[in-house]
């Protein structure tokens, strides 16, 4: 029986827990594939893709910092794709075209819809932050119908920004983070990395409506403060990402083999052995 190989490329890439989940999958579901890690040297990334076709690899996951390059040397984008505006899983066809996909905001709206069974439709959703990882959830949460959707961030102009990309979808508000006082959400997303530094962006106290969940798109130590923040100050649910990042590798997984793997044995198993 032949096995189909597939790897994350990234930089850094070591510390990735992706061929720890996707080798689980694989052994759940029986399908005859191994996945592992590739470090790719910065500046090299298309040069990396190109070699990694000549091996026969069937498909790759991308991370930090190539997800950008894998959105502009793709072949085919999917509708996901193209909202977000990076692809974090390409797959490699044989008449040696690329596609690809972003199933990072799927995995983020799977895990607390599904997993913690938490609504989005109909709430007041606050969104931390406007860099490419926030623009990669968007249209998932979107597409979800909350009532509102305010994305708050240091530099106005870039949230203005992220907002105008989707002015046809959802009528997006966006502010810095003083002009949420007196706003309360149901919601919170954090997509700022500052909890890797113990720190917290400077949200007013009162953001938090009554029964509001919080939800770090970080996961581990560097999410932390900011569920610490949430819990002090009324949230019902804290989450950090690691949910996220196990569904977003599963959505990926049913991109390559069509077939959904179970999520939260792994998601537990992580838990505990970290």
């Amino acid at each position: 029986m032949s096995i189909d190989q597939y790897l994350v490329l990234g930089n850094p890439v070591a510390h990735s827990k992706s061929p720890m989940i996707h080798n689980q999958f694989a052994t759940q579901t029986g399908e005859a594939i191994h996945y592992d890690r590739r470090l790719v040297k910065t500046g090299d990334f298309e040069n990396a893709i190109r070699a990694i076709q000549q091996e026969g690899i069937s498909g790759a996951n991308v991370t930090i910092p190539f997800k950008e390059e894998a959105y502009r040397i793709t072949d085919e984008l999917s509708c996901r794709a193209e909202w977000a505006g990076a692809v974090n899983t390409l797959t490699f066809r044989s008449d040696g075209s690329i596609h690809g996909d972003n199933t990072d905001g799927t995995g983020m709206v799977r895990d607390i819809t599904t997993n913690h069974d938490q609504a989005l439709q109909g709430k007041r959703i606050l969104i931390l932050g406007a860099g490419g990882a926030v623009r990669g959830v968007l249209k998932p949460v979107i597409d979800q119908q909350p009532y509102s959707i305010t994305i708050a961030n240091r530099t106005v102009a870039r949230a203005e920004q992220l907002r105008n990309l989707f002015i046809d979808d959802f009528e997006i508000g966006t502010g810095g983070f003083d002009s949420l006082t007196g706003h309360q959400f149901d919601v919170v997303i954090n997509g700022i990395s500052l909890g890797l530094l113990g720190k917290m962006a400077p949200v007013p106290d009162s953001v938090l409506a009554k029964a509001a969940i919080a939800y770090d798109m970080v996961y581990g130590k560097g999410s932390v403060t900011f569920q610490e923040w949430a819990k002090s100050h009324g949230a019902i649910i804290a989450l950090d990402g690691l949910g996220m990042l196990v569904e977003q590798a599963a959505e990926s997984f049913y991109v390559w083999r069509q077939i959904r793997p179970q999520t939260l044995p792994v998601i537990e198993q992580i838990r505990e052995t970290g």
